[in-house]
C-alpha cells in the first residue's frame, strides 16, 4: 500500500491514510465509499515521492470537497446556502488546476510542461524539432516584411501564420495609403 501511495515507509502511509479518513468524513463519521475514492484516485495517479503523496492527497480531497459542495448548491433551500455553496465550490474548482499544474511542474523538475498534439508543414516549410529560442521582436521594412514571429512556447500553424502576415501587410498598405 505504501507503494501504491508513493509513500517510503508505513508511518508516511498510516498518516496519508489518517488524512485521507479525515477529509472523508461526512457528517461526524469517515464515509467508507468516499475513502475508498480516494484511496483509489490516489493510487490512480501514482504518486512517485511523499511530496508527491501529499498533493495528490490535497487534490482528491479538494475534489471531495467541490463534489460535496456542487451536492449543497443544487439543495440549498435559501439565498444564503446558495451563495455559501457557490463560493466554496468556485474556491475549490480554481483550485483544483493550480494543483495539477503544480503536480506537472514537480514532476517536470520545474519546466512547464508543452504538448503539441498537430503539426502540419506545408510544401516548401520547414518544421523544427527540438528547443527553439526566438527573439521577442520584429523588425519590419518598408521593402522586405518580416515574417510572423510567435511565442518560444507555442507552434504556430500555417493558418495563423498567415493571418499574422496578411495583418502585417494591411498595416503596412494602411501606413503607406496615409502618407500618400
Amino acid at each position: 500500500m505504501a507503494d501504491a501511495l508513493g509513500v517510503a515507509d508505513r508511518d508516511a502511509m498510516h498518516g496519508i491514510l489518517r488524512q485521507l479518513v479525515k477529509a472523508s468524513v461526512n457528517g461526524q463519521k469517515a464515509d467508507a465509499v468516499n475513502l475508498a475514492f480516494m484511496i483509489s484516485m490516489v493510487k490512480s495517479i501514482k504518486p512517485r515521492d511523499s511530496v508527491e503523496a501529499m498533493l495528490v492527497a490535497q487534490m482528491v480531497s479538494v475534489h471531495v470537497m467541490a463534489m460535496r459542495c456542487a451536492y449543497h448548491l443544487a439543495n440549498a433551500e435559501d439565498i444564503a446556502r446558495q451563495d455559501s455553496a457557490g463560493r466554496a465550490l468556485g474556491r475549490l474548482a480554481r483550485t483544483f488546476p493550480i494543483q495539477m499544474e503544480a503536480l506537472n511542474r514537480y514532476r517536470n523538475n520545474g519546466e512547464p510542461a508543452i504538448t503539441v498534439q498537430n503539426v502540419s508543414v506545408g510544401d516548401g516549410g520547414k518544421a523544427i524539432v527540438g528547443n527553439v529560442t526566438q527573439h521577442a521582436s520584429v523588425i519590419v521594412s518598408d521593402n522586405h516584411p518580416a515574417p510572423a514571429v510567435t511565442d518560444a512556447r507555442m507552434v504556430s500553424t500555417p493558418d495563423r501564420g498567415a493571418q499574422e502576415q496578411d495583418c502585417l501587410h494591411n498595416s503596412l498598405d494602411a501606413k503607406r495609403g496615409a502618407q500618400a
